[in-house]
């Protein structure tokens, strides 16, 4: 029976199992990325502080403080013009956007010597000039027709430019007696000087020239002024014929017998004749500014007392009135 009752006995079975955390989820992980990228935005702001002129700063904060103000009035680029003369901020002069190293670029000086230049261009004018004159005096000697009238022709550079004068001579007059007829050979030398006076930029001036030999009828009728500026314009249109712009001749005049060439003989054919004046630069720009405005004459000072009285200017004048 105690056999039995062993056999019958139940058999226990202990069964311990080990415990476990509990399940967590993935929240920590965002947390500690949030911190990081916190962290790496702080630096980068740390870094961008460090980096940026005060001018900048300042530019900033004015935008915040009134940003549509800001964009109507700024030009755009860089804020930094509220403190400084420089876009950007910074000490060179050279640079246009905000400086970390100031100084390190020299900037290059442009002078310009304003004498200088205006006398380069002088020069520059008067070898042109030089070189027209060359010209005229070449074209005359390689036509025979024309070089028959050289000795009729004066050329000199004057303060105004180059004055080619071609001049009356007996025997052979450049206009019809009286009127402002061109005689052929004239016509065919303004013509040939026509062409070679549309080589140069520079306007010209046409003065016509009499003697002193008055019109039976006078001035009231017709007289040397109107004989005198009939014929510049006349030789104005062979000019054009000859290849001319119309719009290089600046000015046309008669000066009839107020300008004689032979002011010892105011009858003489030389007194008769054409100016043509290529003007410089300088003498067209005092035509269209006009004549100087009159200086104001100061008023004359009382002699002080006690003082000689300045000697009389010397006659040159006989007590006849004739010269000495």
């Amino acid at each position: 029976m105690a056999g039995d009752a062993k056999k019958l006995q139940p058999i226990i079975i202990k069964r311990i199992k080990k415990g476990g955390h509990a399940a967590h989820g993935g929240a920590w992980k965002i947390a500690y990325a949030d911190f990081v990228t916190a962290m790496m935005a702080f630096f980068l702001l740390m870094w961008l502080l460090g980096s940026t002129t005060e001018g900048d700063k300042k530019g900033i904060a004015d935008y915040f403080a009134s940003p549509l103000k800001l964009a109507l009035l700024s030009s755009g680029s860089g804020a930094g013009d509220a403190a400084h003369v420089i876009k950007g901020g910074g000490q060179d002069l050279s640079r246009s956007t905000g400086q970390v190293k100031r100084g390190d670029v020299e900037a290059p000086k442009d002078t310009v010597n304003l004498h200088q230049l205006k006398a380069e261009q002088i020069r520059a004018e008067v070898a042109r000039l030089e070189d027209l004159q060359r010209k005229v005096e070449e074209a005359l000697a390689g036509n025979p027709e024309l070089k028959a009238l050289a000795a009729q022709i004066k050329m000199e550079m004057t303060a105004d430019g180059l004055r080619i004068q071609i001049l009356d001579e007996e025997g052979r007059p450049m206009f019809a007696s009286g009127s402002a007829g061109v005689q052929p050979y004239m016509r065919r030398l303004l013509q040939a000087m026509g062409g070679i006076l549309a080589t140069v930029p520079n306007r010209l001036t046409l003065e016509g020239h009499t003697d002193a030999q008055p019109f039976a009828a006078g001035d009231r009728a017709y007289g040397n002024w109107e004989l005198s500026a009939d014929r510049a314009n006349a030789s104005r249109r062979e000019l054009l014929a000859g290849g001319l712009p119309e719009d290089q001749v600046l000015r046309v005049q008669g000066l009839a017998a107020s300008h004689p060439f032979d002011r010892r003989d105011p009858l003489s054919p030389a007194n008769r004749r054409i100016s043509i004046v290529v003007m410089t630069r300088e003498a067209e720009d005092r035509v269209f500014r006009g004549p100087a405005p009159p200086q104001p004459v100061p008023a004359a000072t009382a002699p002080v007392a006690g003082t000689p009285p300045e000697p009389a200017a010397r006659s040159d004048s006989s007590p006849d009135g004739t010269a000495r």
